[in-house]
């Protein structure tokens, strides 16, 4: 006789204990038993959903994640790193808060008088904490929004102006919530690595973050006061604006570190660990020397030259990493400008202008995963990776906050009844009598509940920089894809030695899970 076992409840078909009256076809019948338990009627699925909230309550929570760690995207060996450079902006010199509120002033005065618009715009206030950087911009539609590695719209992150698109607008506008890649990214030029015709833009580095809270706010002023505007125009005039502010704004800050620079007890140690470990130092930053000079003296002493084998200001990156014909310069510090002469070697305590990285190779003899590159954002880091074989390090400021949150016993606890309540809705969605569905239905809202509480802890409007309610973000799929390791703050390295060897932790697949966690 054939024994047939139900699918949906586990027991052999046609016994007293099965109440379903599923029948499978004869190509299942020798299916294999190892299918999750599925619960047959409303009652049994809540006695389900008691039986795994004692689990979840007798279940302890993870251990604290070290808010000073180092993390590994790949394997790096530091024995082999000869060679250690930095970018100096959130890399080297971390800023406060009043840094977003002073470039967020300078682009508003700039708006004003130079591209003359609504006086009444300088009334609007800054917003700390309304955007976290990582989010993108339509350019055509005018909204700001979050996307996750596979292109998808974080459904409750979509807002134009300060105000929150609703869902059925969202998909009125794209349709889906996968957007084409090449609408996101453009259209990918034959011979080059940038792309064109992009309809949004990544808003990758922390200074875009003050970019984004002008834009915002500005264009909640334009919608409530029925002006019509060009959602292009204001992204490209508030660009100008903040961007060509920054030189107003690195001499506020030489004449006021301290105000706008946050002190780093531990970098003159790092840097000295370094040295002492006789490796070379280099720093290659978009900023001019005496905006770098000032913050360093504050941070490293008036000596801090002394620690760097190379320095190149005003690098104009990213096209120190990709053009080929830009000479490097001799910066003359004292009458503050460049000198005519050719450069054919890097001198130590001589301020360089320009230039490119292939130079700078040349010059030096620093190639490949002899040199270890830290910077601030992903694209920071993409070139010197994928052009020139370097290794790199990503320093992202909001990792500490980020990590702080997760240490919380209400977010593990939260995070966790997520995971458990999601296993259970999967593996008993099937069910279509009322009764079960309605058991579904609240299961469904409290998983919601959920995913909104562990996404606002975070940031109200947009959550974390590093996922959305499931998968990692747009922002971190170029962070994995382009840091070996990345950290909070560059110091944290000094807990490892020259020698150490970061490891990326085995992660589980999902088709691993099973084996792993049943």
């Amino acid at each position: 006789m054939s024994i047939m076992i139900c699918l949906q409840t586990r027991f052999i078909h046609g016994c007293a204990r099965c109440k379903c009256s599923f029948s499978p076809p004869d190509s299942l019948s020798k299916f294999p038993a190892h299918i999750p338990k599925r619960y047959s009627s409303a009652e049994s699925l809540k006695e389900a959903y008691r039986n795994t909230k004692q689990r979840f309550e007798s279940k302890k929570c993870p251990k604290n994640v070290n808010t000073r760690g180092v993390f590994a995207c790949n394997e790096l060996d530091l024995s082999e790193v000869e060679v250690y450079g930095f970018d100096y902006d959130y890399t080297l010199a971390h800023y406060k808060p009043s840094m977003e509120q002073l470039l967020y002033r300078l682009g508003r005065q700039i708006l004003l008088e130079k591209f003359h618009y609504p006086k009444e715009i300088a009334k609007l206030e800054y917003i700390p904490n309304f955007a976290v950087r990582g989010l993108h911009y339509d350019i055509d539609k005018g909204l700001l929004l979050k996307l996750d590695s596979f292109l998808q719209i974080q459904l409750g992150t979509v807002y134009r102006g300060l105000s929150p698109v609703p869902t059925e607008e969202v998909f009125r506008l794209y349709k889906k919530r996968m957007i084409p890649i090449t609408y996101v990214e453009g259209v990918p030029h034959k011979w080059a690595y940038k792309s064109s015709k992009a309809k949004m833009v990544h808003l990758a580095d922390l200074f875009s973050v003050p970019e984004m809270g002008l834009m915002c706010n500005v264009a909640d002023y334009f919608i409530k006061n029925n002006i019509d505007y060009h959602p292009a125009i204001l992204f490209l005039d508030v660009k100008k604006a903040v961007r060509s502010s920054h030189s107003i704004m690195h001499k506020i800050v030489a004449k006021q570190v301290e105000e706008y620079i946050r002190p780093n007890e531990y970098l003159t140690s790092y840097l000295d660990f370094l040295k002492n470990g006789k490796k070379k130092l280099f720093l290659v930053t978009n900023s001019p020397y005496h905006f770098v000079n000032a913050g360093l003296k504050v941070l490293v002493g008036d000596k801090w030259r002394e620690y760097f084998d190379v320095i190149i200001v005003n690098a104009n990156k990213p096209s120190f990493f990709t053009e080929l014909t830009r000479p490097i310069r001799v910066f003359d510090k004292n009458a503050n400008t460049h000198v005519w002469d050719k450069v054919v070697s890097l001198q130590k305590d001589i301020i360089y202008y320009e230039g490119t990285v292939q130079q700078l190779q040349q010059l030096t003899g620093w190639y490949g995963n002899k040199v270890l590159y830290f910077g601030d954002h992903p694209y920071s880091v993409a070139d010197v990776s994928l052009r020139h074989g370097w290794r790199t390090g990503a320093i992202i400021n909001e990792l500490r906050h980020e990590i702080a949150t997760l240490n919380t016993q209400p977010f593990k606890k939260n995070a966790n009844w997520l995971q458990m309540l999601t296993v259970l809705i999967e593996q008993n969605q099937d069910h279509k009598d009322p009764a079960s569905l309605a058991v579904l239905n609240e299961w469904m809202k409290e998983r919601d509940f959920l995913r909104s509480e562990i996404k606002t802890v975070f940031n109200p409007q947009f959550g974390s920089v590093f996922r959305t309610y499931h998968n990692p973000t747009y922002f971190s799929r170029r962070l994995f894809r382009f840091a070996d390791v990345y950290t909070s703050d560059i110091t944290n390295l000094v807990h490892h030695s020259l020698t150490h060897t970061f490891y990326p932790r085995r992660g589980v697949m999902p088709h691993e899970y099973g084996s792993y966690f049943v």
